[in-house]
């Protein structure tokens, strides 16, 4: 389905699974790190192999399934992706510095230092080696390295401003978390759905996606709205 039409440049749990449900309602078919679950042809070894080689990446196959892209690891790419895919359009979910960072501890941080141990070889073990490597490069799972509040504060919000300087201003758009459709839309050329814009994945949400994984790693599926909102 590729070449991708949207680019999301934001990092998780800044709305990115909302967001997801919001762009397929507006008929895009949206890569969320959920859909390593969803989608048997995705591999996150072919995830993890593009972060190391960018150079080498085949991003054609990466996304030949999506024309919309959104969470991580898509974030960590855009600058690969908005040359590769000159016609895409950007957005970029925020919310506040202190409230993204209360939301990744208690999620995201949490699950990549939860000691499970799927089998060697296993997708699950595939998936887990790429969630801690390629997430805030790999900060999610330096317990010393992520207690230090203000410089994951500031690496989200370099990461914020990183974006602004490198997307054209019009090809971007910056969403606060839990905005609603308007701007969306328009900013996507789509008419506004007649129904809420979706809002999914709290911290409760993830947190028993947690105790799933804790008591069945070999066997755990992703619930609706999983990982990084």
């Amino acid at each position: 389905m590729a070449p991708l039409k949207v680019i999301g440049a934001a990092f998780g749990r800044t709305g990115t699974e909302g967001l997801r449900a919001a762009l397929n309602k507006l008929g895009y078919k949206t890569y969320h790190m959920r859909q390593f679950w969803e989608d048997e042809e995705l591999n996150p070894d072919d995830f993890y192999e593009a972060y190391i080689h960018r150079d080498q990446a085949d991003w054609d196959k990466l996304y030949a399934n999506y024309d919309a892209a959104v969470d991580w690891p898509t974030c960590n790419f855009y600058k690969e992706l908005i040359v590769k895919y000159p016609d895409a359009k950007v957005l970029l979910t925020v919310r506040s510095a202190d409230s993204w960072y209360e939301s990744a501890k208690n999620t995201v941080f949490k699950a990549s230092t939860t000691d499970m141990r799927p089998p060697e070889g296993s997708r699950m073990a595939s998936f887990l080696r790429m969630v801690s490597t390629v997430p805030l490069d790999g900060l999610f799972v330096d317990n010393e390295a992520f207690a230090d509040e203000e410089r994951i504060k500031k690496i989200y919000l370099d990461h914020i401003e990183d974006v602004k300087k490198t997307v054209p201003a019009e090809r971007l758009l910056i969403m606060e978390l839990g905005e609603g459709w308007t701007r969306l839309c328009n900013f996507l050329g789509k008419e506004i759905p007649n129904e809420p814009y979706p809002s999914t994945n709290s911290s409760e949400d993830f947190q028993k996606l947690i105790r799933t994984f804790e008591n069945n790693p070999e066997t755990a599926t992703l619930p609706d709205g999983c990982w990084s909102n």
